[in-house]
């Protein structure tokens, strides 16, 4: 992306990205092993120049003193595509077929296509066009390697991200073999994401107590519900699906926070190829936790999968608390 950057102006690059995702959506409805692997690398890739671009224009463009505002209220309202998207998704494909519940995709892309550009044209400044230079890809990785409290902000996402990446996955799967069936795990999931709405409360709570505690504060009380979580397990399914509800309330709050770390750390000049590098959480905290429950999962129960995130948030809850400033 910052090579891409490079060579083209970011609205382009952001343009660009949005088309993947139709584009994507194209790929998919093919319904072939072909389809849906090139479907996948569109919508990744798509997604992952939305992604950095809208960070870009929000360090621009937004006050750092205005991040953790903005931030939660931004996450609040994605509550809606959380929570709406997959439903009617669900219910354009069963009640109008593949290429309704695909073809929503494009006419949302249109409609947010047509929102930027407007925007834009209009000559507002909070989409102006970006002037960043990148450098070699690799060399990137070293430079943000090489300063502390850029790791420190990965830590955080990357933390918050493998709560949501096993929360998704696992507590389906874990509602499935606790013997309460497809719908409590769909169940499980819709519920997590309307706690999305939180975010708003967690917003506040940082600009009054300080990002510092609060995060320190939800990594902590993920470890305690996850622990717990895990030695409940099956014995009693609905208490353990209440823990973990309870775990993405606090996962949440990072969601709310976590990203100002990020964005106060960075260097203007280099934004473009440090966002690039910091939007690797993603992809490890999807690789990392299959990996390591998979060994874990031989000697242990499904509890044991919350029990190990558990330890993985208080490592990040300790770091948090010992190395975030205390200004934030």
């Amino acid at each position: 992306m910052p090579l891409l950057m490079r060579r083209f102006a970011r609205r382009w690059v952001y343009t660009a990205g949005a088309a993947l995702l139709a584009v994507g959506s194209l790929f998919f409805v093919i319904d072939t092993l072909a389809g849906q692997f090139l479907g996948m690398l569109a919508r990744v890739m798509g997604a992952s120049a939305l992604s950095i671009t809208l960070n870009l224009y929000i360090m621009d463009h937004i006050r750092k003193a205005d991040f953790m505002q903005a931030e939660s209220l931004r996450m609040a309202l994605s509550m809606f595509a959380w929570t709406g998207g997959p439903t009617l998704g669900i219910w354009l494909y069963t009640r109008y077929g593949i290429y309704a519940a695909h073809g929503a995709v494009a006419v949302f892309v249109v409609v947010l296509l047509g929102l930027f550009w407007y925007y834009r044209l209009s000559d507002n400044a909070m989409i102006a066009p970006g002037k960043s230079r990148a450098t070699n890809p690799l060399a990137n990785i070293g430079r943000f390697i090489a300063q502390p409290r850029l790791r420190l902000a990965w830590l955080i996402a990357f933390g918050r991200s493998c709560y949501w990446t096993t929360f998704f996955v696992y507590g389906p799967l874990f509602m499935v073999i606790a013997g309460q069936g497809e719908l409590a795990g769909g169940l499980l999931v819709s519920a997590g994401n309307a706690l999305l709405f939180c975010a708003i409360f967690w917003g506040k709570a940082g600009k009054r107590f300080g990002a510092r505690k609060v995060i320190t504060l939800a990594f902590a009380c993920m470890a305690v519900v996850l622990w717990a979580a895990g030695a409940v397990g099956e014995m009693a399914p609905l208490v353990t699906a209440g823990l973990l509800l309870a775990g993405a309330l606090f996962a949440i709050a990072v969601d709310a926070l976590g990203s100002t770390a990020f964005m106060r750390a960075v260097r203007a000049y280099e934004r473009p190829q440090m966002a690039a590098v910091y939007r690797t959480y993603l992809d490890f905290s999807e690789l990392t936790p299959p990996l390591v429950y998979s060994v874990v999962l031989v000697f242990f129960g499904i509890g044991s999968v919350f029990a190990t995130l558990g330890c993985l948030t208080a490592v990040c809850a300790v770091i948090t608390w010992r190395y975030l400033p205390k200004s934030m």
